[in-house]
């Protein structure tokens, strides 16, 4: 079997239940399903149960302790060459393991990721916050696009790992937020190598309203500073742009510059001028979100000194 896939799942058994119909639909069947749900109050058993027939597809139960943690759980499980970890608000194209089978023929590697897309299903909002998430404009193109100010590290949403550079790095660390991107920096210090596949991209559904966005992104933001703090050579230029951009809107002038550019390219890249307009305020708050949990970060751990725990007990470990 060359491709185990493991899908953490908190509390979503519709999403899961509509990843597990596309993963129906590969037009390449070398593969098993791992879903781990981590500690549910909403279980999905019953929507994993429903495919038992038509998937090579096995669910286990454990104690919340993050997505991370999760896909640990499943890829002690594992009997795949490569462990491909998903987010279970993913969907997947039909030709989604194909272009990992044949990428690999291609050009073998230890490690790899791909880029996400809005489906022409998705809401307005959805479809605004994947704009904001995958722009030049507003991530300087790290999440696997064309133009980029940084290399690409692999995400957990759409990221695999052949089975023994997982074993040799031990999966993911004990993080509640930028678990992925420490697991890819250590990816690289390894020597291991990594490719980004273009063309093995998910529909990613993202949240679902600006407010649950901004929270995301700020944490993404307080995660950048715990990484820093672990490897301090991982912090660049890219990642400092939304905190000086937040600042500059409180100290400066208001961001309208900025607001019309998203507006016409968020509008060439839709052709939908919903979408356009509502991809303005998302972008706001992935910049303005991700840049105040940086600077809350930085303040706290940098200049008070706290510790990774004591500094953001509520943000993540509930």
């Amino acid at each position: 079997m060359q491709f185990s896939i493991i899908i953490p799942v908190y509390n979503r058994p519709d999403e899961v239940r509509e990843l597990l119909a596309s993963l129906c639909e590969q037009t390449c069947s070398d593969f098993e399903v791992i879903v781990v749900e981590d500690g549910s109050k909403v279980p999905c058993r019953e929507v994993v149960e429903d495919y038992a027939a038509t998937l090579d597809v096995r669910y286990f139960v454990k104690e919340n302790g993050g997505p991370g943690q999760a896909r640990n759980y499943g890829a002690e499980c594992a009997r795949g060459e490569y462990y491909v970890v998903l987010d279970s608000d993913c969907v997947l194209p039909p030709q989604y393991v194909a272009t990992l089978q044949d990428e690999l023929r291609r050009e073998p590697c230890d490690a790899f990721g791909g880029p996400d897309r809005a489906h022409p299903d998705f809401t307005p909002t959805q479809k605004a916050i994947n704009y904001a998430m995958t722009s030049f404009l507003t991530t300087g193109g790290i999440r696997g696009g064309k133009r980029k100010l940084d290399k690409f590290y692999p995400r957990s949403f759409n990221m695999g790992l052949c089975r023994e550079l997982w074993q040799q790095l031990g999966g993911f660390a004990k993080m509640r937020f930028g678990e992925d991107i420490d697991l890819s920096i250590r990816i690289f210090k390894s020597g291991a190598r990594c490719r980004l596949f273009p063309d093995a991209w998910v529909w990613h559904k993202r949240r679902t309203d600006l407010k649950k966005f901004f929270k995301q992104v700020h944490n993404s933001g307080i995660a950048r500073i715990n990484l820093y703090k672990k490897y301090p050579d991982s912090l660049k230029l890219v990642h400092m742009l939304p905190a000086a951009f937040t600042l500059s809107c409180l100290l400066v002038v208001p961001p309208v510059l900025l607001a019309v550019a998203v507006f016409v390219d968020a509008l060439y890249q839709t052709r939908d001028i919903k979408v356009a307009a509502l991809a303005v305020p998302a972008s706001l708050c992935q910049l303005t979100g991700y840049g105040t949990g940086f600077l809350r970060a930085w303040w706290r751990r940098c200049v008070l000194g706290k510790g990774e725990f004591e500094a953001f007990k509520d943000n993540f470990y509930k």
